[in-house]
């Protein structure tokens, strides 16, 4: 429970720091920072039960994208404000740079591995966004159809 706890703070910190440095409105930093630390406690979650890095970054990226959804409407903010800090704790950096440090060393077997692995993660995040906005945007065309209706 004390990693978990951890794990959110230190996401909440790298997520506020990503959020000022894309000079996100300050009223808006907060729900910033929430999307981002429960994308990583998904991710974090989902590789302890699962043991695949690949689906905790899809389930991580589908947990920014739907929380952005939410939170780009209740504030009336465009989602992207949301996504982009949130998504940052998510990318693959240290396993990019063991793929370049394996491939510096000539270790070609590791290169492979770990630059595949690398791919399937950025992958995963692209396809988890993809899924959420792609839902979102069906449920929005099913209400305003169900509300022209009525």
């Amino acid at each position: 429970m004390m990693y978990l706890l951890t794990q959110f703070l230190l996401a909440l910190l790298a997520t506020l720091g990503f959020s000022v440095i894309f000079r996100v409105p300050l009223k808006k930093i907060p729900a910033c920072v929430l999307v981002g630390a429960l994308g990583w406690i998904t991710y974090i979650i989902t590789v302890h039960y699962l043991g695949s890095p690949v689906a905790g970054c899809f389930t991580g990226a589908c947990m920014v994208g739907m929380l952005s959804s939410i939170c780009a409407r209740c504030l009336k903010e465009a989602s992207t404000i949301f996504i982009i800090p949130g998504i940052l704790c998510l990318v693959p950096g240290s396993n990019i740079y063991k793929t370049m440090e394996a491939l510096l060393l000539h270790n070609y077997e590791n290169t492979a591995e770990i630059g595949v692995q690398t791919l399937f993660m950025a992958g995963a995040i692209a396809i988890g966004l993809l899924v959420i906005v792609t839902i979102v945007g069906l449920l929005r065309i099913t209400i305003r159809k169900i509300k022209g209706r009525v």
